[in-house]
């Protein structure tokens, strides 16, 4: 499986599928569609009317809980056709936040929201847990089939995790863990039961995603610093024209993910700080079962101008991906930390199938990282039979001063290859091997270095 570089100025290497879908020549064609993508992306628009949170009870200090408070004031704004409701400056405890069509909910600069650690203040609702439908906890901040909705200002959101908290439901022992209940979900999924029959909650340590915003539409998060999610953060899902803008993200427990944007279109994330417990971005369209019956594929996604530091991955797609991803573009990103894995991530399995094509990434500076700059790996969870496609991917302008084990990392199976790779223009220092693959048809290498010597050619061993 391993492969050496050497000698000229491109490369094609192909072995026995032909390559399907589309396939880019120049990268003027992804950047005239992201042009056209970015025109789609509206931003909601709001009354000029606040509701203060005070005004319906609320008390600061961290000690009194707000959550009648919170809702009611956002029940309040929504019923009146909409606007802001301000958390003024102070200390705000609380728990579920369900947010409400045509509602800001705007944090005054230092105001800070802390989650109860009280299951109790979490209800039961419609969710995806890591990409299967159930009944479970809602997001601390939620909302369903709601309209023109915004989280924004210069305060805090605090999970409250840690690992006494939330986070011990994966450390801890059998009778503190997700195990037996994930398990179960797996079960309920593979058996195509009706979602709304498998009810978890209490006992059963499936924990919740900070925000989710399911089946809703025109979504902004602006501006706020997002610490210590019991799980997934920023998790729209099965939602359309979304923006996550200005957005620090800083929590490092168990699968704490920055953006799980899943079965999501026309998606723009910008001038983000991502420095996560798991991917910095992971866009996702459901597992297995689930994921093939609801058959949304995420599609349509901007990332641009964003920094990630820690991570498993950078930008990454999977591994719940079996509704499929298309037309994802990342430009103009920074990363950098010895605790990054991955630059490009894409991770799926013969159990998900569905089809990840027209990745683009351009202009990306890397400081360093740990394990792959390009990584492509069908072999992610235990396989199926269900051949996951990977097609039509386009890397250009990657510059990584220090890397890891590997440059470039395929694994794929030999009846499906990953199709029409083509790295463009891109420097890579220091790494330990330079390019290892197994299955590939239609990779090639246009002005590449790869620690100083220009890639060209591949030896298979």
């Amino acid at each position: 499986m391993k492969a050496l570089l050497i000698g000229a100025a491109c490369l094609l290497f192909a072995v026995s599928a032909v390559a399907q879908g589309k396939v880019w020549k120049s990268s003027a064609e992804p950047l005239a569609e992201i042009k056209t993508l970015r025109s789609l992306i509206k931003a909601p628009a709001f009354k000029k009317t606040d509701y203060l949170i005070t005004k319906y009870g609320a008390v600061s200090g961290g000690m009194a809980n707000n959550t009648k408070a919170i809702n009611a004031a956002i029940d309040a704004c929504s019923r009146a056709g909409g606007g802001r409701v301000i958390v003024p400056v102070g200390t705000w405890l609380t728990g579920a936040i369900y947010l409400k069509s045509n509602v800001n909910l705007h944090l005054a600069d230092s105001a800070k929201i802390i989650f109860s650690r009280d299951t109790k203040d979490y209800p039961i609702v419609a969710t995806r847990w890591e990409g299967m439908e159930c009944m479970n906890y809602s997001a601390l901040i939620y909302a369903d089939g709601e309209t023109n909705i915004a989280i924004t200002g210069n305060g805090t959101l605090d999970g409250n995790a840690d690992r006494e908290h939330w986070w011990n439901w994966v450390y801890g022992g059998p009778a503190i863990n997700q195990v037996t209940a994930r398990n179960k979900l797996h079960d309920y999924m593979h058996q195509k039961t009706d979602p709304k029959t498998r009810v978890f909650g209490d006992g059963s340590f499936l924990r919740p995603n900070f925000i989710q915003f399911k089946n809703s539409r025109n979504i902004r998060i602006a501006d706020v610093k997002i610490t210590n999610s019991p799980m997934w953060i920023i998790h729209p899902l099965l939602s359309e024209n979304i923006i996550v803008e200005n957005v620090k993200v800083i929590s490092h427990g168990p699968n704490n993910d920055g953006c799980d944007p899943e079965s999501c279109k026309n998606v723009l994330i910008r001038n983000c700080l991502f420095d996560t417990g798991d991917d910095c971005i992971a866009i996702k369209s459901g597992r297995d079962e689930d994921g093939r019956r609801v058959a949304r594929p995420a599609e349509n996604h901007i990332i641009e101008n964003c920094m990630m530091k820690d991570g498993h991955g950078g930008v990454s797609i999977g591994s719940e991906i079996a509704g499929g991803a298309r037309n994802i573009y990342a430009i103009n990103n920074i990363m950098d930390s010895k605790d990054l894995d991955r630059v490009l991530r894409l991770k799926t399995s013969s159990s998900r199938g569905g089809i990840i094509e027209n990745v683009f990434m351009k202009d990306t500076k890397v400081g360093t990282y740990k394990d792959a700059a390009l990584s492509f790996n069908m072999f992610y969870e235990t396989p199926g039979n269900f051949m996951p496609t990977i097609r039509n991917i386009w890397v250009e302008n990657l510059d990584v001063e220090k890397g890891g084990n590997f440059g470039v990392f395929v694994h794929a199976y030999p009846e499906s290859p990953v199709q029409n790779l083509r790295v463009v223009n891109s420097n890579i220092r220091g790494v330990k091997i330079p390019v290892e693959v197994d299955h590939v048809a239609n990779m090639a290498f246009d002005n590449v270095k790869i620690n100083g010597t220009i890639a060209t050619a591949i030896n298979i061993k």
